[in-house]
């Protein structure tokens, strides 16, 4: 019998997989209007050591993973639904992508310069944030940034149906206090952290974002 952990898995992985083609079409030019998360990803390219790739985790369609590779990153992206992981290959041929859980990367120790996770951890418990950050501390190399985006609050959302496609999946907002303390208590050194409201065509909530460094 799967345990309650692989049944939640199953259950994102099958509502992304449902959504993966209206996803794209929604979000895939998303961070043309978003001038922040591109600062934010310039900052973490610029830390990253010349010619060590760069881990998209929860990679969607593979936009962010794409942005990379335009600019000279070699760029990997990671994500738990095959039918997103097949687009994002479709979209950008140029870049690597792997079918993989957060909590079971799909890479080697230290394979990885540097990390971004915007908004794939909102699918995890606050009680699962220490085992999905000493995941990704296991693939950073020493001293590698790491930049993660989620949700403020308390709540828990769950949709069963998403752009008129039925689904199963909670979203989970997230107390900054707590993913902060998650990252330190698996080895990471947060460097920056900093909140903003959500731009006019995305999902009404309030969005934080915290640049941390493995530390060595």
């Amino acid at each position: 019998m799967p345990s309650a952990r692989e049944h939640d898995e199953d259950r994102v992985r099958r509502s992304y997989d449902a959504v993966a083609g209206e996803y794209r079409t929604r979000i895939g030019g998303e961070l043309a209007h978003k001038p922040l998360d591109r600062a934010l990803l310039s900052a973490l390219v610029e830390e990253t050591a010349d010619g060590a790739p760069v881990a998209d985790l929860g990679c969607g369609p593979g936009h962010v993973t794409g942005w990379l590779t335009a600019r000279g990153v070699r760029a990997v992206g990671i994500d738990l639904s095959p039918r997103m992981v097949g687009l994002a290959r479709a979209d950008h041929p140029a870049a690597e992508f792997r079918v993989g859980d957060l909590r079971r990367l799909p890479a080697a120790d230290g394979e990885f310069g540097a990390a971004v996770a915007l908004y794939s951890v909102i699918h995890l418990a606050p009680d699962e944030l220490r085992s999905a950050f000493a995941e990704m501390r296991r693939v950073l190399r020493p001293a590698a940034p790491l930049l993660v985006a989620f949700h403020l609050g308390d709540e828990v959302r769950h949709m069963a149906r998403w752009w008129d496609y039925e689904v199963d999946v909670d979203f989970h907002f997230l107390d900054a206090a707590d993913v902060r303390a998650a990252m330190e208590a698996t080895g990471f050194t947060v460097r920056a952290a900093l909140e903003r409201t959500h731009y006019p065509h995305e999902a009404a909530s309030r969005r934080a974002y915290v640049l941390a460094r493995r530390a060595v």
